[in-house]
């Protein structure tokens, strides 16, 4: 599994409680609580920092969490650098950058999606088009495509020379076969001031997956999953881990259930490692977001990351790990 160096100890503030294995949940709320009403954002992953500044900034503008969502993913899909979501993703193993997307209004429970998209820079904008202007959920492959150009969206190549490089060296060998890295999703939860929240996540999946494979990441429920009334959860990792236990919406029905949310993403996560105790390359990690601002964030292996954005600042955490 590929993944970043942990942060310093200094990038950890205020995350003591939520790292302690045996912290209790009542110990956990007075860490992570923050002001109801108080706009808040969480993200996966360290380049999560930058999609919250933006995010949160279209919140303080008085715009929509879904509006948030929408335009705080779409910096990491628009970053070359990033290997693992939109433009820069690292292709199928026919060479060809496929895109998953969706999105989610909390408010109503609409969503829409987008899947084996190529082409397209911002599929989580193809995927808000699928929620706000058609009746389906999910369009896939060819119709999405087709879908796209008929909203307006330009197509460009989405293949960069250094993901181009990268696929040349694994099809002459020189990387394993087997070898699936850079599948970290950005996926987001927002609430804005009002209390009304949102979701939204996209990736360019699997490095070198089967063409047409399809993660976790638009499939709603599984990579994502809002409710207003409760809160939101979003995934990220090895797509098929996350489906078989239905991820996110169980993180959000825990939390429905009253279970905290760090509490809730545990209990999840545990059922994954429950069905593959002695696979640790199977690895999944869970953010959650409570309609009052209770955040929670954990992973069946270490190295994973988040962003939190709040009233405290916009700072990335070493998340806790159950492996």
């Amino acid at each position: 599994m590929k993944r970043r160096k942990f942060l310093a100890t200094g990038s950890v503030l205020g995350a003591s409680s939520i790292l302690a294995r045996g912290a209790t949940s009542q110990g956990l709320a007075a860490t992570t609580r923050v002001t109801q009403g108080v706009p808040t954002v969480i993200a996966t992953w360290d380049f999560g920092v930058k999609a919250n500044a933006k995010a949160m900034a279209v919140l303080k503008s008085g715009s929509s969490a879904v509006e948030a969502v929408q335009q705080g993913v779409m910096i990491v899909e628009s970053d070359p650098k990033i290997t693992s979501v939109g433009y820069g993703g690292l292709p199928n193993a026919s060479g060809v950058v496929e895109l998953d997307a969706s999105i989610m209004d909390g408010n109503d429970l609409e969503c829409g999606a987008v899947a084996a998209l190529s082409g397209f820079e911002n599929p989580v904008s193809v995927a808000r088009k699928v929620m706000e202007e058609t009746p389906h959920v999910l369009i896939v492959g060819s119709g999405a495509r087709e879908f796209a150009l008929s909203k307006g969206f330009q197509e460009r190549d989405l293949l960069t020379d250094a993901a181009r490089e990268a696929w040349h060296k694994w099809r002459e060998g020189e990387r394993k076969k087997d070898q699936t890295e850079d599948h970290d999703t950005i996926g987001m939860v927002a609430l804005d001031s009002r209390g009304q929240m949102a979701a939204a996540c996209t990736t360019s999946g699997l490095a070198w997956k089967i063409p047409g494979r399809v993660g976790d990441s638009p499939l709603v429920g599984h990579g994502l999953y809002c409710d207003s009334k409760v809160g939101g959860a979003a995934a990220t990792g090895i797509g098929e881990e996350v489906i078989k236990v239905c991820g996110s919406y169980q993180v959000v029905e825990f939390m429905r259930q009253g279970v905290h949310p760090q509490m809730a993403v545990r209990k999840v996560l545990q059922r994954v490692l429950d069905r593959q105790p002695t696979k640790p390359e199977r690895w999944v990690g869970f953010i959650a977001l409570r309609k009052d601002g209770e955040v929670g964030f954990a992973s069946t292996n270490t190295g994973f990351q988040v962003a939190v954005a709040n009233r405290d600042g916009n700072r990335a955490i070493v998340a806790e790990s159950l492996r």
